[in-house]
Parts: C-alpha cells; sequence; structure tokens
C-alpha cells in the first residue's frame, strides 16, 4: 500500500501487540490445559477447527475452549458491541466507521479488537480526530488519502489470484479508489490501479484493455456524469461494481448525478454502491472473489 501514506503512517508503523503477562505459553492460537486464565482471540472457521482438533487430541481441555468459545459472540463495552462472530460468519471482522464516532469510542472498539486478534480496519478517519486515534493505539498504521487506518496481527497474504482492477475517471476521484485498495488488501484480494482514464480521453481507457479483461472484478470509481462505469461495462466481461463520487460542479448534485447515470447505464449487470463509498465496492468484489473460490474448492 505504498501510494496514500502520510507521515502518521510512518508513526504508526506496522507494529503489532504481543499478548503478555499470561501465566503459560499457550498452544497456538490457544492456551494449553494447564493456563491460568484464557488467552482470547479471534475466532474464525480455521481456528475454530483448530480448536475442536486440540480438544480431540487432549491438548486443550473442555474448559479452557469453553472459555474460548466465550469470546466469540460479542464483546459489550457499553456504547458498542463489538462482533467477534463476523469473522467466522463473513470471513472478515467488523470494519469501524471512523465518523460520527467519538475518540474513546474508536479507541476502545480497536483495542478491543487488537486484544482479541482481529485486524482491524477503520474507515472515514480523518484530521484531529486520526492524530488522536493514532496517538492513543500506535499501532495502528494509517493512510491519508483513503481516511483509514489498519492493524495486521500478522502480515496479510493476498490471495492468489489475478489482481482485482480500480479505475478512476480523474484524479479527484482518487481517495474514493484508495479507500477501496485499502479495503481490498486487509481482505487480501491483491489490487491494481488505472487511474484518470475517464471518458473525456477514451484512449487512454483503451490503452489498459488487455489489463482490464484479466482482472476477476473491477471497481469502476467516477463523479462528474459517471460515464465511465457504463464503458467499461461494456468492453469486459468481469463484474463490474460502480462507485459514483461527488466530484463535478453544479448538477452533479454532489454525486447523485452519477448515481443515477450508473443505475441508468446501458451496460447491463453493472453494479452500483452509494455515493463516495470505496469501502463497501471493495466489500462487494470481496464477496464475489470469496464466492468464486468457495465454486472453484467445490468443482475439484
Amino acid at each position: 500500500m505504498g501510494e496514500g501514506e502520510g507521515s502518521r503512517a510512518e508513526r504508526g508503523g506496522r507494529a503489532r501487540e504481543r499478548g503478555s503477562g499470561t501465566a503459560c505459553r499457550p498452544v497456538a492460537p490457544f492456551r494449553a490445559a494447564n493456563c491460568a486464565r484464557a488467552v482470547p482471540m479471534v475466532m474464525d472457521a480455521d481456528r475454530l477447527k483448530q480448536l475442536l482438533e486440540l480438544v480431540r487430541a487432549k491438548k486443550v481441555d473442555v474448559g479452557a475452549a469453553m472459555e474460548e468459545l466465550a469470546y466469540l459472540p460479542f464483546s459489550d463495552l457499553g456504547y458498542a458491541r463489538v462482533d467477534h462472530h463476523r469473522a467466522l460468519r463473513l470471513g472478515v471482522p467488523e470494519v469501524i466507521l471512523g465518523e460520527s464516532k467519538t475518540v474513546e469510542q474508536l479507541v476502545g472498539i480497536a483495542r478491543e479488537q487488537i486484544r482479541v486478534g482481529h485486524n482491524v480496519l477503520m474507515t472515514r478517519l480523518g484530521g484531529e480526530k486520526a492524530d488522536q486515534v493514532l496517538t492513543e493505539v500506535p499501532q495502528l498504521a494509517y493512510f491519508e488519502a483513503a481516511r483509514a487506518a489498519t492493524y495486521e496481527h500478522e502480515p496479510i497474504r493476498a490471495r492468489d489470484i489475478a489482481p482485482v482492477a480500480v479505475v478512476t475517471a480523474g484524479t479527484s476521484d482518487i481517495p474514493v479508489a484508495e479507500e477501496a485498495l485499502v479495503t481490498l488488501h486487509m481482505n487480501a484480494i491483491p489490487a491494481i490501479r488505472v487511474f484518470d482514464v475517464g471518458v473525456a480521453g477514451i484512449h487512454r481507457l483503451t490503452s489498459e484493455l488487455d489489463l482490464l479483461s484479466k482482472a476477476p472484478a473491477l471497481i469502476v470509481v467516477a463523479g462528474m456524469e459517471g460515464a465511465l462505469a457504463s464503458v467499461v461495462g461494456g468492453l469486459v466481461g468481469g463484474p463490474v461494481v460502480a462507485v459514483p463520487t461527488s466530484v463535478g460542479y453544479g448538477t452533479a448534485l454532489s454525486g447523485f448525478t452519477p448515481l443515477f447515470g450508473m443505475l441508468t447505464g446501458c451496460a447491463a449487470g453493472v453494479t452500483v454502491v452509494n455515493i463516495d463509498n470505496g469501502f463497501g465496492a471493495a466489500m462487494a468484489v470481496s464477496r464475489i472473489v470469496r464466492a468464486a473460490a468457495t465454486v472453484g474448492t467445490s468443482d475439484e
């Protein structure tokens, strides 16, 4: 994620929080039968299977397993119920929306996710609020262009697939595209940038058609009249998720004009998300990629 990293990323770094103060060494990622206290860890499908296998092998006792599973549904912080079950249901942890939450709430939720072993993705985080959150949770890395903060317990390994193409009509659409790119990274989906290829200079787009046609999915980000999504949808066969942006003068209506244009576009099957919602587009693509991988596995 080289582009979009500000000075705060250097300060936040890619620090890793390691558990400390436990009475014994757990059987990774769970505690052993003789541990004095549970070491809560995120529960996804792989770790649930591992826990059950450890119980069967008598390396973790039933009581210890029950304590681990006690963290599975959610943690009630009073102002938020942090969903620890979401990674098991959907494959990715709960994402934190930075807007409309206080610094204290954001810090509390992020710390809770880190404590139990989740990766963290916090969106729509900017300005003074970002500075304050990063001061309180220095493990977070910050991506200024995307207005997003992340934490990875271990470096995320991208899926072994062709990269998703994130395409923008103009340079002004890049912040929304960067939000999508950070989200794709946190979902372990490789991606490439194809920026500033809008319809005012259509030759810029056609020069990239070979690359775009190989993408398993495409995210097309455009403001103004939003025509790029329909053009791309008519030229390539992969799934296209369109993101209208609030870029444009007067009757662009803060993104409603490209939204309406994308919804009424000629290219059949183009999916449209909300205005400036790079995160939502990336999550839609993540579902597409995971579903395709599941189908491919079941066919073998």
